[in-house]
């Protein structure tokens, strides 16, 4: 079967199956409380060795312009080595002109998101350079690949936010395929997007392009912020000149920074998970302090994405007991600083299958207990972040509608209650023809995107299709059943005036 026509072959009226069941489009928030695995004490020992990691190590920095505004605030400064050594009371100024909350809005201001406080956002998987689905199997990156992922994250509520560049479309020259991918976030989805941070050009282009999808001058949206960016640091200890010189960047223009240090448990840090945290509290708060010593009150997030290593081989383990760890024990430190916090819910495996589903389950749960505020990647990451998976991303769609609907708080009002339905079913009956459940039954419980609850006969008889079979059904339904966001045309001409005259700019450099 061609690409083409698996991803969008016509089907007849009388082929065309009853539409996709969803979850509406809502602002999720976790009513519970965070589980705190660390002890005050704890709590108190981990700050206090990334203070002293930040005092006595210090943090390399390979950006002329970030090196500069920390002189300026004082740090001490060892140019040979390009080390920035801070004293608390540097991080502890900057902690205290970070907002607690803060938010986003795209072109669409229904699909504004909160990040802070209870707040829940689920994010689109970003950065692999790989692309997969069951049907045209594994291949490099590619902008027809890069779209339908947009539309499929519009077109499912479960997911709020698009991430830095689902999958790099590598066809394209690398000095302009930005400007494409931020296209097609703004022509196929209405959503808030993550911009490329690697170096100032990639980040302004990308604030640009959503103030114009806005109606609106970057200078405009400085104090109401559409677009947010990840900072990953070079664990350990280490922030890179084209980071750097976005997250400067991204801060000069009032755009939300999630400093997310890139800290893998035996090879990034120490094997300690106690060091790890360190360590990632460390080059987090340095991150955070820069934004701050750009412009005070600069909305930034306290990133983490501490796992480990499997010792045997070296290579990145996700959706371990170690990692579910690190992310609730990296949200107490963010609810410590009053800082919104960013996680994710990775897995390592290298296909669809049940071991892609029970390690992101595992993240997941650390994550929401950890009481995120966004889940990035939450729909699509396989194969350890190298791989975007179609099949993937409707799997995790499920697994996040299962968790919008545990978080719902318990109603117990008297119709809920429900004495007079107790009373009128005698012992030893049922309840499948009483009023109370018949004016509930179409919307009393969770319906399932991908779960099948037939008997085995039936099952067996509908071809014995597995939830990753299911899945590849649903996203080809989910890309016919997509409707492009409408633009206005004058914006859509800025927009196209606007592309032309970059990828003309950047085309006469010379990389």
């Amino acid at each position: 079967m061609s690409r083409r026509r698996a991803r969008s072959g016509p089907r007849s009226r009388a082929q065309t199956p009853e539409k996709l069941p969803q979850l509406p489009w809502q602002s999720v928030q976790n009513p519970y409380q965070p589980l705190d695995i660390l002890s005050d004490d704890q709590l108190e020992a981990i700050h206090q060795n990334s203070l002293r990691i930040l005092q006595e190590l210090g943090i390399e920095v390979m950006s002329a312009d970030a090196l500069e505004l920390f002189r300026e605030a004082g740090a001490e400064i060892d140019d040979a080595t390009m080390t920035v050594r801070l004293a608390p009371e540097i991080v502890e100024q900057a902690l205290s002109t970070v907002p607690s909350h803060f938010t986003l809005t795209p072109r669409n201001p229904d699909r504004q998101i909160t990040l802070g406080g209870n707040h829940l956002t689920f994010g689109l998987v970003a950065g692999p350079p790989s692309v997969h689905d069951c049907i045209n199997g594994r291949r490099s990156g590619n902008l027809q690949d890069y779209e339908n992922f947009i539309r499929l994250a519009h077109h499912f509520n479960a997911v709020h936010m698009i991430g830095n560049q689902v999958v790099a479309p590598v066809e394209l020259p690398a000095p302009s395929r930005h400007l494409d991918t931020y296209n097609a976030n703004i022509t196929y989805s209405d959503l808030s997007y993550h911009c490329t941070a690697i170096g100032r050009e990639r980040a302004v282009d990308g604030i640009t392009m959503m103030a114009i999808s806005r109606g609106m001058t970057p200078e405009q949206m400085m104090d109401d912020p559409g677009v947010m960016t990840i900072i990953s640091v070079n664990s350990p200890r280490k922030f890179d000149d084209a980071m750097s010189d976005g997250l400067i960047a991204m801060a000069e223009y009032g755009q939300a920074v999630s400093v997310t240090p890139f800290t893998l448990m035996g090879a990034m840090t120490p094997v300690t998970l106690a060091a790890a945290l360190s360590q990632q509290n460390a080059e987090a708060l340095f991150g955070i302090t820069l934004a701050q010593l750009v412009r005070p009150g600069t909305p930034v997030m306290y990133g983490a994405f501490t796992s480990n290593v499997d010792m045997r081989s070296g290579a990145p383990a996700f959706g371990t007991p170690e990692n579910a760890k690190a992310n609730a024990a990296s949200g107490q430190l963010a609810r410590k600083y009053g800082i919104p916090y960013r996680t994710s819910n990775a897995n390592a495996s290298n296909c669809a299958d049940a071991q892609a589903v029970y390690e992101t389950q595992m993240a997941l749960w650390g994550a929401v207990l950890g009481h995120a505020n966004i889940v990035y990647h939450g729909a699509g990451w396989l194969e350890g972040g190298l791989t975007a998976s179609y099949e993937k991303f409707i799997l995790d769609v499920e697994m996040i509608q299962n968790m919008i609907e545990f978080l719902k708080p318990l109603d117990t009002s008297a119709d809920e209650l429900a004495f007079d339905a107790i009373r009128n079913v005698p012992t030893g009956g049922h309840f499948f023809g009483e009023a109370h459940t018949m004016e509930r039954y179409e919307t009393a419980f969770y319906r399932p995107l991908v779960s099948d609850w037939q008997n085995h006969e039936n099952w067996e008889a509908a071809g014995s299709k597995t939830a990753t079979d299911r899945a590849t059904e649903i996203w080809q339904q989910a890309l016919e059943e997509y409707e492009q966001p409408q633009m206005d045309a004058s914006i859509r001409e800025e927009l196209d005036a606007y592309i032309a005259r970059r990828r003309e700019a950047l085309s006469a450099k010379t990389f």
